[in-house]
């Protein structure tokens, strides 16, 4: 039989593995490779990899005819080494022969070199070194950093995925998923079996499922942490968990009695963590800690740091993802947390956010020139990547007491804002600043803050309220005698009082407007003004003036290449050429809006042209109802997330649209579809509609799959049985159960009229 050499306290409880089971299958795929001698796991401190690496040795250990387990930073585990190659005794050598396949391997010896770190790290390597001589030895380590030796194969570990945003009315966690679909998440899924281990009565509920979904992305999904989280239901009910953890996740402690020091608090594991940094790493940790997670190496003014490398090497800075080609950064939990309480007990902490909060003020306000032209959409993407940044810089100055700085960083957020969907938060920053009771501010820069909460007041669907404040900026604005600004905010009343229902109101305050911004040469304002007053005569009834002023406002801003505004203009051209029944026209001038919105990443006007679009596809393509379906339930689900209202009248015609929709489809072909949409993020929402057929297109012969209704997935079983495959084999293709195949199979040969396969072939050849 094999033997194993005693198993350090570092390799912890033999506990199920979860979410690991792509890394053990390709670990033990290495390890069973007679040309591979060295496999490195790697990871951050806490990700598991000693525990995914004795598993695996567990597994698959009775194929070699000897296997050692040694701790790297035991004293004696060089010497150990030493002899390590020598032939095993008869006595080593498996009692019943291996398999065919592993009769090779018999000879061969494992060896499982844990924890090649710090200290550790030195000799390990040299004893590797010395090993590489004998074929017959084959190495399994675990490290933070590559170990750097002659033909090291690597198997990168990261934390467990951790839940997606939480969409809902407040956008936050508490307004969590379907407790079943949130348990498939890896880190959601340990959270909950330790938790049982701990309690055996918790439940994973829709009480509790928001709660756990922001703990596990609070802890970065470091199972080691999520562990010790869970460990605490003990003491602590689920929903107050989160709130002990938001600012400081090095308060999680009580590891086992037997597990190393680093594994028993996140606080030992943060200090294990930065062991041996140099000084320059080590301020810049600091320095880093203060920022948010998803930071931009230039945001950070990162980019010639040569500490950076150094602590991306050892997983304290982590890529957590990727805009437009540059790399979001974070620090990693929880050494933010130790490096941000190392800088407050130093006494640094206030000038690092000090730092950082001016660095993301200039960074909103160099971005002025360039939101209304062709650098609109970067702009706009960076500052969406970076909004958590920008609002912690916001915190900062006004917790310093300088609302000059911060009302002029809130000023430079208006469009930024906007698009990102953060209406009642730029309310509540505009009244905080510009309101009674708030910090001495000039008359001028109350009058903007005053006009900028109306913008979003507006956006969340009151345009009562929007026209009150917007009045009280002028009121403001008057003893300060800014035409320009003046000017402004009467487009934006006259915009208000439209959707208030007061077209004539309106039309009083935007002919002024429009005509003194055009005398300015403010030229996005004065196209705005336009495409506003193109309402207005269009409620009037006067289409020809109306699409002479929209023609007009629609030429400005492609010339300013302000695309948010020229989609806005394009939604009331749409309109337009409906009253006139062109619904080509109106079809292009809707597709065009919906790239517009999803190239800066629009979030609050989307989910009305997503409607808007709906009903015109209900209008001229029938056949594409689950199509409107999902579309219909994606705009319902992202509105929801900006806290916007529905206007009157887009609810009344949206309900209608989902009753006619759901009398002619199947019931569960609608649950099916509205399901889909709910989960469709922004950009698959806006993917979906530009996929829908133009009016204009016709099938060239026989009906087209959709013309009977079918679903997405439906049209793919029905292509994949006229290839000829059998339920069977089109489960597999699929990944779905082979019940499913044959509800799929029913439903298509039945909305087909087909009563064999062989025709439901045949109605699939007549698509082309």
């Amino acid at each position: 039989m094999s033997t194993m050499g005693t198993l350090p306290a570092a390799l912890g409880p033999v506990t199920e593995l979860v979410g690991r089971e792509l890394e053990a299958a390709m670990l033990r795929e290495r390890l069973r490779d007679p040309l591979v001698r060295l496999v490195t796991v790697t990871g951050r401190a806490g990700v598991g990899k000693s525990r995914l690496a004795l598993e695996v040795v567990r597994e698959i250990g009775g194929e070699f005819g000897r296997v050692e387990v040694r701790d790297a930073g035991a004293p004696d585990t060089p010497s150990a080494l030493a002899g390590l190659a020598a032939p095993p005794a008869l006595a080593d050598l498996p009692a019943r022969p291996a398999p065919v396949e592993r009769q090779q391997e018999c000879g061969r010896v494992l060896l499982l070199l844990d924890g090649c770190d710090h200290e550790a790290r030195p000799g390990a390597a040299g004893a590797l070194e010395a090993l590489a001589g004998d074929p017959r030895v084959v190495v399994l380590a675990t490290a933070v950093e590559p170990l750097g030796v002659y033909g090291e194969l690597l198997l990168p570990l990261n934390p467990l995925a951790v839940p997606g945003p939480v969409r809902g009315p407040a956008g936050g966690a508490a307004a969590a998923a379907d407790p079943h679909e949130l348990q498939e998440v890896a880190s959601v899924a340990l959270f909950v079996r330790r938790a049982r281990a701990a309690d055996p009565a918790f439940a994973l509920t829709p009480e509790n499922a928001g709660a756990v979904a922001e703990i596990c992305t609070l802890l970065d999904g470091l199972p080691l942490a999520v562990e010790l989280a869970a460990r605490r239901l003990r003491l602590l009910p689920p929903h107050l968990l989160p709130v002990r953890l938001r600012d400081r996740t090095t308060v999680l402690s009580g590891g086992p009695a037997n597990a190393p020091e680093r594994h028993r608090s996140l606080a030992a594991l943060a200090e294990w963590s930065c062991r041996g940094l140099d000084a320059p790493a080590r301020a810049l940790l600091g320095r880093l800690s203060v920022y948010e997670p998803g930071f931009g190496l230039s945001a950070a003014g990162l980019s010639a740091e040569p500490a950076v490398d150094t602590l991306m090497d050892r997983g304290l800075l982590v890529v957590v993802g990727e805009e437009r080609g540059e790399l979001r950064l974070a620090v990693s939990e929880p050494v933010r947390s130790a490096a941000r309480d190392a800088l407050a007990e130093a006494g640094g902490e206030d000038a690092a956010r000090d730092a950082h909060a001016e660095r993301y003020r200039t960074l909103v306000g160099s971005a002025q020139a360039g939101l209304r032209g062709t650098a609109q959409d970067h702009l706009l993407r960076e500052l969406a990547a970076e909004a958590a940044n920008v609002t912690a810089g916001l915190r900062r100055l006004r917790e310093r007491g300088d609302a000059e700085a911060a009302a002029a960083t809130v000023l430079g957020c208006r469009l930024p804002w906007l698009v990102q969907g953060r209406l009642r938060e730029g309310l509540e920053w505009c009244d905080e600043l510009g309101g009674e009771g708030g910090p001495a501010l000039p008359d001028a820069v109350r009058a903007r803050l005053a006009d900028q909460s109306g913008v979003f007041a507006l956006a969340l669907g009151d345009p009562q309220e929007a026209v009150r404040r917007h009045r009280h900026a002028l009121a403001l604005g008057k003893g300060v005698g800014d035409r320009r600004q003046n000017a402004l905010v009467s487009a934006h009343l006259g915009a208000a009082l439209l959707e208030a229902g007061d077209p004539p109101g309106a039309r009083a305050v935007l002919v002024t407007a429009h005509s003194a911004l055009e005398a300015m040469g403010v030229t996005g304002g004065a196209a705005g003004a336009a495409a506003s007053l193109a309402g207005v005569l269009r409620a009037e009834g006067d289409r020809r003036r109306a699409q002479e002023l929209l023609d007009r406002a629609v030429e400005a801003l492609r010339r300013s290449r302000d695309g948010r505004g020229l989609a806005g203009a394009l939604r009331k051209e749409a309109a337009l050429a409906l009253d006139g029944d062109e619904p080509a026209r109106a079809d292009r001038a809707l597709r065009e809006a919906l790239r517009l919105y999803g190239s800066v990443g629009e979030r609050t006007g989307l989910p009305g042209l997503l409607e808007e679009f709906s009903l015109l596809l209900m209008r001229t393509a029938p056949a594409q109802r689950p199509r409107t379906v999902r579309l219909l339930a994606a705009a319902d689900t992202l509105r929801a997330a900006t806290g916007a209202a529905v206007p009157d009248e887009w609810r009344s015609a949206a309900e209608r649209a989902r009753t006619d929709l759901g009398a002619r489809l199947d019931w569960t072909d609608f649950a099916l579809a509205w399901a889909e949409g709910v989960r469709m993020t922004a950009s698959e929402a806006v993917a979906e509609a530009l996929s829908a057929p133009a009016p204009t297109r016709r099938p060239s012969a026989g009906p087209a799959p959709e013309d009977q209704s079918l679903t997405p997935r439906q049209v793919q079983v029905a292509l994949l049985v006229s290839e000829g495959m059998t339920n069977r084999q089109i489960a597999a293709r699929l990944d779905i159960s082979e019940w499913t195949v044959v509800n799929h199979v029913r439903q298509v040969m039945r909305r087909l009229g087909c009563s064999s396969r062989v025709q439901v072939a045949g109605a699939v050849g007549r698509w082309a």
